[in-house]
């Protein structure tokens, strides 16, 4: 490879990488309470990057990778090992204030220096041939493995905030933070990438190096576009605390369709309710949740419990909402046995 080309691409790359991190660290929000959380993850992920800054640097300071290319190696898998914490941590926040303890803190801390020593005794104390090389692929598959289980705590915990938007919000919230399932997706590829590219011929990193422009410019984007959204996720959040346990108890089994003739006597009142909000054009309002239905219509957050009752309302959902939109949608839909 030729050093230019490499001394090039890092310079292309590492004064946005300071320059996100830095204003990830430093930059403000607006001074409400609700916006603690989304500072602390930036925070989180602006450290992330000026190490990954700080990884960048010594390449292109010191050009290390040509001076000592195993200190190359331990420096770099020890930096993604650290990098792939924080950047999980930072958005599975996004998703879950409780995501941090001190137990999971200490957990990836050990870990990340049981996994940095170890990359240290396989560089510098094995003698280089076959053992040396299977050792340091285990590290990688290690290093491929930690990320990959990190990116499915991200996605689990994106895919349980849809669900629960979906029972509860008629807005279309989960639209606000798809970018987390792109940027999770596409950093399993990236990460994975890194772990592969530490040890491919010299004359490829550059094209490693110029990749990262991309991937973090998205970050930086998809987190000031998320600020001016943050406020609504995080009340949708805090409204369906309630509601997400009561469909968690309800959500045992698929319910059946009820017939019109087969509603009972008791849901006359709720019947008329439904009927009279909907000539009203009442499921046109933005915003509306759970909660405020069940206090249109004088009910609780699920109407009624399955477990007591033969016959029960279906969950609320955007889908529904939208359903009802239509002239010709059954008024006995509404309910399920």
């Amino acid at each position: 490879m030729e050093p230019s080309i490499y001394s090039f691409s890092l310079c292309a790359a590492l004064p946005l990488m300071l320059f996100f991190g830095s204003y990830f660290l430093f930059a403000k929000t607006p001074e409400k309470k609700i916006f603690k959380n989304y500072l602390r993850s930036r925070q989180i992920m602006g450290i992330a990057m000026l190490l990954l800054s700080a990884n960048y640097s010594v390449h292109f300071f010191f050009g290390i990778r040509f001076k000592n290319a195993d200190s190359s190696i331990l420096m770099n898998m020890s930096t993604y090992f650290l990098c792939y914490s924080l950047f999980s941590s930072a958005l599975i926040m996004l998703l879950d204030r409780f995501y941090i303890t001190k137990r999971r803190g200490w957990t990836h801390i050990i870990l990340w220096i049981i996994f940095s020593t170890l990359s240290g005794v396989v560089l510098f104390l094995l003698p280089s041939g076959i053992m040396q090389k299977i050792s340091l692929f285990a590290l990688a598959v290690w290093l491929i493995v930690f990320g990959v289980v990190l990116a499915r705590r991200v996605i689990i915990a994106y895919r349980r905030a849809i669900r629960i938007f979906n029972e509860t919000q008629a807005d279309d919230i989960g639209a606000y933070i798809e970018w987390l399932s792109i940027f999770t997706y596409w950093a399993v590829i990236f990460g994975v990438g890194c772990g592969l590219l530490t040890f491919l011929p010299d004359k490829y990193v550059f094209i490693w190096i110029l990749s990262s422009i991309p991937f973090y410019s998205y970050l930086f984007y998809s987190y000031q576009n998320y600020l001016l959204f943050y406020e609504q996720v995080e009340n949708a959040f805090e409204q369906d605390i309630q509601s997400e346990e009561e469909l968690l108890t309800n959500s045992g089994t698929e319910p059946e369709m009820v017939s019109e003739e087969e509603i009972p006597v008791s849901y006359t009142g709720i019947i008329e309710k439904v009927a009279n909000w909907i000539k009203t054009d009442g499921y046109v309002q933005q915003g509306l949740t759970i909660k405020e239905l069940s206090e249109i219509l004088h009910t609780n957050g699920c109407l009624d419990s399955g477990s007591r009752n033969r016959v029960q309302v279906a969950p609320f959902r955007g889908n529904t909402i939208r359903a009802v939109k239509s002239p010709t949608f059954p008024r006995s839909r509404i309910f399920r046995r």
